[in-house]
Formats: structure tokens, C-alpha cells, sequence
């Protein structure tokens, strides 16, 4: 990557920040009115994320909820501070760990037996791949377990560089326009890219746009 490149993408990084900043608790259904949806929450049921389970950008805790139904203890970590005031009156005081960080740049404490992310992986730039899912593997235990939920979806009013690339333009309903990454990841190239990397993780493709991952280290 060059450093206009490397420029480039920190400005859509920020703004994508920005874009989740404002939206706040508008952000409440997430993407499970998509087609597909119970077909997420049942495979993580199916999954049962017992112990201490890691929440990468939750944002207003759709999923945290259910995460709690299984786990011993839950962590959940967001960039912003308006998604997590939703998730914690969601969730009640006390129910679950919340962190802000911007997870590019952030170090886990301690080891999960679990580590999910609903709606999250898309929005990690290409370039930024293989360094996320080294923070995954920080993030858990020897034995520990993987399990996210995603989807492809992009409009074509979004496509504001073209179907080939990842940055998209989305906006509030005030109209404000926000550049995002949203990497349309089809379920058996990841499942290899991730192969690549030492990751034993089978992507299940649900109706619609949305996929769903689970595995561990190989």
C-alpha cells in the first residue's frame, strides 16, 4: 500500500467511525431484519458461546443478549460511546463488561474461550485482514472458539466507487453522507482466505446476503 493509499484508507476508517458515532441508538435492529436473520440467531444457539466470551464491536448489544444466555461472563468492546449507553440501558447495569476502543488499535487484557462479531468483519478493510484476525487469535485461549455473522449487502446507491471496491457511501436520514468500508465476502473464499491464515472455520451461507462462521485455530 502506498501512503496515499495508506491515507486514503484511514480517512474512510474515520468517517466510517463518525457514521456509527451518529447514528447511536438508531442503530437498534442491527442487520437481522435481513433475510436470513433466525438462521444466525439459531446457528448461535447451536454454537452455545459457554465461558468467557469476547464481543468485538457490539454496538447497541443485539447479540450480547444472547450471548449472556450462555456465557459465564461477556466482554463487549465498541469504538463508540453512544452505541455502548444503548447497549448498556439494554442490557441492565452490571450484565456485561463494556469497553470503548477503536479495535484497530487496541490490546486485549486477557484471554476468551469465545471471541464473536455480528456485522463487523465486512467493515474490516482488506488491508487490515490478516492483522484483525491476529488480534482474534490474541484474544483467545488455546482451545477457544470463533463464531460471526455478516452479510454482503450493498445497494447500488452505495457502489459510489463501483461494484470492485470496498468503500461505500451511506447516509443518516438527515442526509449526511459517510464514506464505510463493506467488503462483500462470499462464504467459501473466506472460509479459505481464512485457511491461509491457520484458521479451521466453516462459512455457512443463510438466505439472502448473509453468512454466518465458526471454528477455532487450526
Amino acid at each position: 500500500m502506498t501512503g496515499s493509499e495508506g491515507d486514503q484508507l484511514a480517512r474512510v476508517l474515520t468517517e466510517q467511525a463518525a457514521y456509527y458515532h451518529a447514528l447511536g441508538g438508531d442503530y437498534l435492529d442491527q442487520d437481522l431484519d435481513l433475510p436470513g436473520g433466525d438462521e444466525l440467531a439459531e446457528a448461535l444457539e447451536r454454537f452455545r458461546p459457554a465461558g468467557s466470551v469476547l464481543e468485538l464491536a457490539c454496538g447497541p448489544g443485539v447479540w450480547t443478549g444472547q450471548l449472556l444466555r450462555h456465557a459465564s461472563d461477556v466482554t463487549a468492546v465498541d469504538a463508540s460511546a453512544e452505541m455502548l449507553a444503548v447497549a448498556a440501558a439494554r442490557l441492565g447495569a452490571g450484565r456485561a463488561r463494556l469497553i470503548q476502543a477503536d479495535l484497530f488499535d487496541w490490546t486485549p487484557d486477557r484471554r476468551y474461550d469465545v471471541v464473536f462479531f455480528g456485522f463487523w468483519l465486512s467493515h474490516v478493510p482488506l488491508e487490515r485482514f490478516e492483522s484483525f484476525w491476529s488480534l482474534v487469535a490474541d484474544c483467545l485461549k488455546e482451545d477457544g472458539r470463533v463464531f460471526f455473522a455478516d452479510d454482503a449487502y450493498r445497494t447500488a446507491e452505495e457502489l459510489v466507487e463501483g461494484p470492485s471496491s470496498s468503500t461505500i457511501c451511506r447516509r443518516l436520514a438527515d442526509g449526511t453522507p459517510y464514506h464505510l468500508v463493506k467488503v462483500p465476502h462470499r462464504p467459501a473464499e473466506l472460509e479459505n482466505r481464512l485457511r491461509q491464515l491457520g484458521w479451521d472455520i466453516k462459512v455457512t451461507a443463510a438466505a439472502g446476503p448473509v453468512y454466518w462462521g465458526s471454528g477455532s485455530r487450526s
